[in-house]
């Protein structure tokens, strides 16, 4: 049986190459793999979360630029799902286009993540240049044309699969780039040496958020990431999503678990799961 892999695609994003850098963990019985690429990041984790595909492999969480706020609202939606594996690649951004020279530049397309990690290169190299927003990086060549005043923000993988001219690279602000990717499906988390969870609280009182963390605080649980997100339902009020350097399969992480219960309105984990730093990507 062949085995789905759901990423943010065309062909040559970055969710792409963490995709193929899954492979060989997803298929341990050499299984063949299928890649299958979706316009949004919602509709990748949709295909897992409604079994159109075995696994999604979405970014969570960029180096530069923090959470990717789409993923984490949709895992709290979607709460099916359980994180498989997190992967860390390195992002390096290149600037492609038709022009001959960067003062021919109008307008930049890419994804406004890809956008905000070149933020600082763009204000310097082309500072009139208008940003425009694309659902993923590789959907940004679409644009480009034979028009030599429009350039994308993409990767090297992505200009030689569609052979298209590197004005610039690498362009991103800050070298150590990386990106960390997760792989989801509705199968049980395996376990590893971290966790992912999401909690609401019943009241915007002052406090109340300090009992959920203490719970933690008192068994030395190293929380490695905190964040809160808007319910939308009455504006103040905040999902927390938290990432715990411990495995729920252990007593002490299943004992704080059981209190956090009792500290909170809502308790949605993710799983646990091991992390795997990918060197370089092709």
């Amino acid at each position: 049986m062949a085995i789905s892999i759901a990423h943010l695609g065309p062909a040559g994003t970055y969710a792409e190459a963490a995709a193929l850098a899954s492979i060989n963990w997803l298929t341990p019985n050499g299984e063949d793999a299928i890649l299958c690429p979706y316009p949004s990041i919602a509709q990748t984790m949709m295909a897992a979360s409604e079994q159109k595909a075995h696994y999604a492999v979405v970014p969570v969480e960029n180096s530069i630029e923090g959470s990717v706020t789409m993923t984490l609202d949709n895992l709290w939606q979607l709460d099916n799902l359980q994180i498989q594996r997190a992967l860390v690649l390195p992002i390096s951004h290149a600037l492609l286009s038709y022009a001959e020279k960067l003062e021919e530049i109008q307008a930049v397309y890419s994804h406004p993540q890809a956008l905000a990690q070149c933020q600082k290169w763009l204000d310097s190299a082309l500072p009139t240049a208008q940003l425009i927003a694309a659902n993923s990086t590789t959907e940004a060549l679409q644009h480009l044309g034979e028009d030599r005043t429009i350039a994308a923000i993409s990767s090297q993988r992505a200009a030689q699969l569609y052979n298209l001219p590197i004005l610039a690279n690498p362009i991103n602000d800050y070298p150590d780039n990386r990106t960390r990717f997760i792989v989801l499906s509705l199968e049980p988390s395996p376990g590893g040496t971290h966790t992912s969870l999401a909690f609401g609280i019943s009241a915007n009182q002052p406090g109340r958020l300090v009992k959920p963390l203490q719970v933690f605080a008192q068994r030395n649980i190293n929380l490695t990431r905190i964040e809160s997100r808007p319910t939308r339902r009455t504006p103040g009020t905040y999902h927390f999503f938290l990432d715990l350097q411990a495995d729920a399969r252990q007593f002490p992480i299943q004992s704080a678990l059981e209190e956090l219960k009792r500290h909170t309105e809502t308790l949605k984990i993710f799983g646990s799961y091991d992390v795997m730093a990918i060197d370089s990507v092709q």
